[in-house]
């Protein structure tokens, strides 16, 4: 139930969340001083809520949070009234996604009609400029109780959790992220997971702090190197936003800001470079895109320089997250480290919206392949046709569907974790009922470092003589020629 006192309505006073401490393990401690770069800004702004403009009470009691929201991106509520019911006017000025628009890639950043709602109800003096520079946006995280009430109508459990976190992974969620939260609705998909729930205090056996066992194969600070051919480069422990069902919740959101070491990395590309079976390096966090061009231009010279390095990869949230950040001149520096690729972390369809299309637009056109990961979550995305829905709009923005993850055992995921019939039933619906582009693999990261293992559901039944039985999509059996050899 909502509580109609915890919310934008309420004007009074609220607790912000308890002091934390934290303890890095793959990366550096932050209190080591190497660090010598500044985070982008820590100081934030009283965000000035018009009280007459805030939504009422509200119950969430839709399907996956998807129920009642039939709008643009999803959010029928709180759209303009001309694109309710999904149809859009005459006088809708929304842009349209780089997908039928080429040149939206290109130009001034896209201000979103729904956003430009929420900035009136939330941030009704902030200039259009500062909105569209990505550091201000990281300056203005929400981050805890009092910010996340500015925004949103708190359940009583989500305003209890934020403020007994104490050490556990902090809130943290820039204003253009929260312009696609629901305010009134806490079954929302996007907001169950970036919005803390009681359901994180719940600890079952098999959960682990480090459950893919990153810090047990790290020769160097930051550098986990487990398959033959590649390493993971974790640059920071800074994102955006904290999704609550992270993998490395133990390490991201510890140092306040994010810190650029050029010792700890130097001895990573070192030691890359001493190995000459590593030809592929996917940088990660964290989020990298989190830090300034010429800190990731650093990177990723450092690493163009070394002969057997053939494939360089980041995996960010960013793009979907702050598509701000996503600037015309980083894709400029980009274009001079190919072949440069990016894995861009979705969730839901409501995240593919016109500010997304041109920041995938951008890379895209500045020759960065995209591809898709995407984390099985409980109520958020476990069905079939919220499922499609993503991966038909992220083809739409030139982003190839890529990985669909079996939810990794953290302390305090239970809530989001689905069967993994779940994932398997999900594949079945994808697999021959839509384009094949739009099919991810659906992979089980295997506990205790076991690596990435796909699964998909058996369409091989088996062999009767010479013939192999096989099943299709509709479930027909066929027979395919396969003759045993014969001596």
């Amino acid at each position: 139930m909502i509580n109609g006192s915890f919310g934008p309505k309420h004007k009074g006073p609220l607790v912000s969340a308890l002091p934390r401490t934290f303890s890095l393990s793959v990366l550096a401690s932050a209190d080591e001083g190497s660090s010598d770069d500044e985070p982008p800004g820590r100081s934030s702004l009283a965000l000035a809520i018009p009280t007459a403009k805030s939504g009422g009470r509200g119950r969430g009691n839709s399907k996956n949070g998807h129920g009642k929201h039939n709008g643009s991106n999803g959010h029928a509520a709180s759209a303009p009234a001309s694109r309710r019911n999904g149809k859009a006017s005459s006088a809708d000025t929304i842009a349209a996604p780089a997908s039928t628009t080429p040149q939206s890639s290109a130009g001034p950043f896209i201000i979103s009609p729904r956003t430009r709602e929420f900035m009136a109800r939330c941030f009704p003096e902030v200039t259009d400029a500062q909105w569209n520079d990505w550091k201000w946006q990281l300056r203005m995280r929400i981050r805890d109780a009092q910010m996340l009430a500015r925004v949103l109508n708190l359940t009583d459990d989500e305003l209890s959790t934020v403020n007994q976190l104490g050490g556990q992974l902090p809130v943290g969620i820039t204003p253009y992220c929260a312009s696609l939260l629901d305010p009134d609705d806490s079954l929302q998909g996007l907001r169950k997971t970036l919005v803390p729930t009681s359901g994180e205090f719940l600890h079952t056996p098999a959960e682990a702090d480090d459950p893919l066992a990153e810090d047990a194969d790290s020769p160097v600070p930051g550098l986990v190197h487990r398959y033959p051919d590649r390493v993971l480069f974790l640059v920071t422990s800074f994102c955006a936003v904290y999704c609550r069902y992270c993998t490395r919740s133990r390490l991201v959101g510890k140092t306040g800001e994010y810190h650029f070491n050029h010792k700890q990395f130097q001895a990573a590309i070192d030691y890359i470079a001493a190995h000459p079976e590593i030809r592929d390096v996917l940088i990660s966090g964290g989020d990298p895109l989190t830090m300034n061009d010429d800190k990731i231009e650093w990177l990723l010279s450092r690493l163009r320089a070394i002969p057997h390095v053939e494939f360089i990869r980041i995996g960010s949230k960013v793009p979907v997250v702050l598509p701000q950040r996503i600037t015309p001149a980083f894709c400029e520096m980009l274009k001079k480290y190919h072949p440069f690729w990016m894995s861009v972390h979705f969730m839901h369809p409501d995240e593919v919206t016109p500010e997304v299309a041109q920041a995938c637009g951008r890379l895209a056109d500045a020759g960065v392949p995209l591809g898709s990961q995407t984390v099985l979550n409980a109520g958020v995305n476990d069905d079939v046709e919220t499922m499609k829905r993503l991966m038909h709009g992220l083809l739409k923005i030139r982003v190839r569907p890529y990985y669909i993850y079996q939810c990794d055992p953290i302390p305090g995921s239970s809530h989001f974790r689905t069967p993994i019939e779940k994932g398997l039933e999900i594949m079945e619906g994808l697999r021959g009922h839509t384009t094949g582009y739009a099919v991810p693999q659906f992979v089980i990261d295997g506990p205790g470092g076991g690596g990435k293992i796909p699964l998909q559901p058996n369409y091989f039944i088996g062999r009767d003589g010479d013939d192999v039985l096989l099943r299709n999509y509709e479930g027909k059996i066929f027979r395919y020629p396969d003759p045993i050899a014969r001596a």
